[in-house]
């Protein structure tokens, strides 16, 4: 439905049950998800804009869906640095609205996001990207499920292991066996995507626990994984190729 959308021009609101992605002229121009956080979060919770800054660009231009070009034209926030700010929700957005779901998809003509926007994505360069950061996540530690749930720090893993790089010590220091990668993010004030990279590099690592993933088919549960954690060998090998990327 997507990339007929973007075929046909259309602007309004592609719904999903994971999320929401507005369209102008066949180009996404916002997306929001539950799983990340939204604007407000991204810009005042990661500092770059006081809380009462943000409410009064809300009460000023909210209704008219111009909030980005008020902070810029009353020289709250740079062009480029909103531009990027919203480029990068976008994107982070789009990577949970795109994820394959056995919801329906609604199209809403005409319906314009409130925050406004300031730059589109061409549909083929967000699906590009969001292709890419599947195989991201796959590539440092394969487990999905890691993504939705509850982040378990692993028993004696912080007394055991070398200090965490600071992004994730703070993933780390918010885990505490209720909260999720999306609930982290938003007390963090940082992208979605960003926490769950860190995660993937965190379990694979043996610094949180890795969700058990349930066996196709009947039968008892079981990893389709090995816990490399566990294996001290492996374990070894893993930091070692992990320190020789970071060089």
């Amino acid at each position: 439905m997507l990339v007929r959308l973007a075929e046909q021009k259309a602007t309004g609101a592609l719904l999903r049950d994971t999320g929401t992605l507005y369209l102008a002229n066949g180009a996404v121009v916002h997306a929001e998800s539950p799983a990340t956080p939204g604007m407000e979060s991204l810009l005042t919770g990661g500092g770059r804009l006081p809380v009462r800054i943000w409410q009064e660009a809300v009460e000023a231009a909210g209704a008219d869906c111009r909030i980005a070009r008020w902070l810029v034209d009353h020289h709250r926030l740079g062009a480029g640095e909103l531009e990027i700010s919203q480029l990068g929700a976008v994107y982070d957005a789009a990577f949970f609205v795109l994820a394959p779901s056995g919801g329906p998809s609604r199209f809403r003509h005409g319906v314009r996001h409130w925050f406004g926007s300031l730059r589109s994505v061409p549909v083929p360069a967000l699906e590009r990207e969001t292709r890419r950061r599947r195989a991201l996540l796959e590539a440092l530690w394969p487990c999905p499920r890691l993504d939705t749930a509850p982040v378990v720090v692993r028993r004696g893993a912080v007394a055991r292991l070398p200090p965490a790089p600071r992004r994730q010590a703070a993933v780390l220091d918010l885990a505490d066996g209720v909260r999720t990668a999306s609930v982290i993010s938003g007390l963090l004030g940082r992208p979605a995507f960003h926490t769950l990279v860190d995660l993937r590099r965190l379990a694979a690592r043996g610094y949180v626990e890795t969700p058990v993933e349930a066996a196709a088919g009947p039968g008892p549960a079981v990893p389709w994984f090995r816990d490399i954690a566990r294996d001290a060998d492996d374990a070894l090998l893993h930091r070692l190729r992990d320190a020789l990327e970071h060089l």
